[in-house]
C-alpha cells in the first residue's frame, strides 16, 4: 500500500445522458435516457431526473417506459460521447503520464508518475482538475476519488457523487470501509452477498471479522482471498497506461440456479447485445465469442467460436452465443452465464455477412457494413440534423413518414419544434459539433 494518496480515479457523472443535456437547452434537468429506443432496446445511461424514478443501466427500456414516460428517450450519439471522453482524457494526461481509461467515462490516474506531485496540495489538484473538465466540456461534470489504491480511489469517487469528490487519506482506509456494505466491493454481486449474509456478513466490517481460511472455504480460494484483502483495503494493482483490452465481456450471476433453457437463452440474448454495444462503444469488433457457465455445483465452463473475421454486430454475436448454449448441457441449472468477444481489432470485415441485420437490431447504432443497406435517410431520436431554413436542431421523434425536429443546440436558448415529412430535401443529417467549437 501507498504512503499518499495518490491514485486518482475520475468518473464523469451520467455521461451519455449529460452529453444530451448539455447540447439539447430544453433537457436540462429534465429525464434523459439514451440507449436502444426499439422494442428490445436496453437503458445504457440515465440522467439523475430520470434516476429518481427508479431508471437504471442495463433495465430494459421497456420498463424505463413504464416508471418514466415523460423522459426523452434517445438513441445516442457516441461521436459526441468520444469527443468529450478524448476532452477529458487529455486533461488528465496532464497530470501523469500514468492514466488508464476503462471507458469512455473512466479512468484511473497515478499522480505519483508526475515528478512534480506534491501530496499537500491535493485538495487544490482535485478541485482545479474538477473545474477545468466542467470548462472545457462546456458543462460536464465529473466525481473524483483519490486514495492509496485503485480498489480505493474507486470506492472514493462514489462518496460524493455527483459532481463532488472525496480523498482517502492513508490511514483512515479501514475506518472509510467498515459501515459499507459488502456490495461495494467490485466482484461482490447477489450470489456472493446471499453467501456472505449465511455466514452472517452484511458489511465490511463484519467480513474483515472472518479469517481467510473461512472465506476461502466458503468462496473458493480466489474470490475468498480477493476479499479477505479488499475488506481490508489492500489492493497493489498498478495503473498501467495504454492498456488495450483482449477482450470485452459481460456476466449475470443468478440469486437461484436457472436450468430453463428459454430463460438462459434470452439471458445470453441480453448478455450478447450489451458486449455489442460496449465494443460499439470502444470503436472495436473481435474474432471469437466466448459462452462462460458456472454450473449448480461452481464447475465453471467455458465454450467458443471463432468467426472467419471480426464484427460487432449484435446479432451475430446473439446468435452465435445462443449456437453456443443450444450445445451446452446445463442439467442442474446455471448459476453464472458470460458473454465476451476476443480477438478484437478497430475494424469490421464489410463483406463477413451478406444478409443484412433484422429491424429487431435497435440496442446500438448500425454496424459500418450495414450501412449501405439501409435506407438513404434514417431518422432516430436525438441525432443532430439541419434545414436549409431553420438551421441546427435535432430529431425530436419520427414515424409515419413524419420527422419531427426541435430547432436548438449548445449554445442557443431551448428552441422551437417543427415537423416535416421524412423525405424533405430542405432536411439532412449533420455531424456533431466537437465541445470545443462554437456552433454557427
Amino acid at each position: 500500500m501507498r504512503a499518499t494518496a495518490s491514485i486518482l480515479h475520475v468518473d464523469l457523472d451520467a455521461f451519455f445522458a449529460a452529453v444530451e443535456q448539455r447540447d439539447k437547452p430544453s433537457l436540462r434537468g429534465k429525464p434523459v435516457i439514451v440507449g436502444g429506443i426499439g422494442g428490445r432496446g436496453v437503458v445504457s445511461t440515465a440522467s439523475y431526473e430520470a434516476r429518481r424514478f427508479g431508471v437504471r443501466s442495463a433495465m430494459s427500456m421497456a420498463e424505463a417506459r413504464g416508471r418514466c414516460p415523460h423522459a426523452a428517450f434517445l438513441a445516442g450519439r457516441f461521436d459526441a460521447y468520444r469527443e468529450a471522453s478524448r476532452i477529458v482524457m487529455e486533461r488528465l494526461r496532464e497530470l501523469s503520464p500514468l492514466v488508464q481509461p476503462l471507458s469512455l467515462d473512466e479512468a484511473f490516474v497515478d499522480l505519483a508518475a508526475n515528478p512534480d506531485f506534491d501530496p499537500d496540495d491535493l485538495e487544490s489538484l482535485v478541485v482545479q482538475l474538477r473545474a477545468d473538465i466542467t470548462e472545457r466540456t462546456h458543462g460536464l461534470t465529473c466525481s473524483v476519488g483519490v486514495a492509496s489504491s485503485k480498489f480505493l480511489a474507486k470506492i472514493a469517487s462514489e462518496l460524493n457523487k455527483p459532481d463532488g469528490h472525496f480523498i482517502a487519506h492513508p490511514g483512515t482506509e479501514l475506518e472509510l470501509l467498515a459501515p459499507m456494505q459488502v456490495t461495494a466491493i467490485p466482484g461482490v454481486g447477489p450470489a456472493t452477498a446471499e453467501r456472505l449474509r449465511r455466514l452472517g456478513v452484511e458489511t465490511i466490517e463484519q467480513l474483515r471479522a472472518l479469517s481467510l481460511d473461512e472465506l476461502t472455504r466458503s468462496l473458493g480460494t480466489a474470490s475468498g482471498r480477493s476479499l479477505f484483502h479488499l475488506a481490508r483495503g489492500e489492493d497493489d494493482r498498478p495503473v498501467e497506461a495504454h492498456r488495450e483490452a483482449k477482450s470485452v465481456s459481460v456476466e449475470d450471476t443468478f440469486p437461484v440456479d436457472i436450468a430453463d433453457r428459454a430463460e438462459l437463452a434470452s439471458v445470453t440474448d441480453t448478455l450478447a447485445r450489451t458486449v455489442a454495444r460496449r465494443l460499439r462503444a470502444a470503436g472495436q469488433s473481435g474474432r471469437t465469442v466466448t459462452l462462460k457457465m458456472r454450473r449448480h455445483d461452481f464447475e465453471t465452463h467455458t465454450r467458443s467460436i471463432t468467426l472467419p473475421g471480426p464484427t460487432d454486430h449484435p446479432r451475430v454475436i446473439t446468435d452465435t452465443a445462443l449456437g453456443l448454449l443450444a450445445a451446452a448441457d446445463v442439467t442442474g441449472g446455471l448459476r453464472l452465464l458470460g458473454v465476451g468477444v476476443s480477438g478484437l481489432t478497430d475494424w469490421v470485415q464489410d463483406d463477413l455477412f451478406s444478409e443484412p441485420p433484422s429491424d429487431e437490431d435497435d440496442t446500438a447504432p448500425l454496424p459500418r457494413r450495414a450501412v449501405r443497406h439501409q435506407p438513404e435517410r434514417t431518422w432516430v431520436a436525438g441525432m443532430d440534423v439541419t434545414h436549409t431554413e431553420h438551421g441546427d436542431g435535432w430529431v425530436w421523434g419520427a414515424g409515419l413518414g413524419r420527422v419531427t425536429v426541435r430547432f436548438e443546440t449548445r449554445l442557443t436558448p431551448s428552441g422551437p419544434i417543427m415537423t416535416f415529412a421524412d423525405d424533405d430535401p430542405a432536411l439532412s443529417a449533420r455531424a456533431s459539433a466537437p465541445a470545443g467549437t462554437v456552433e454557427a
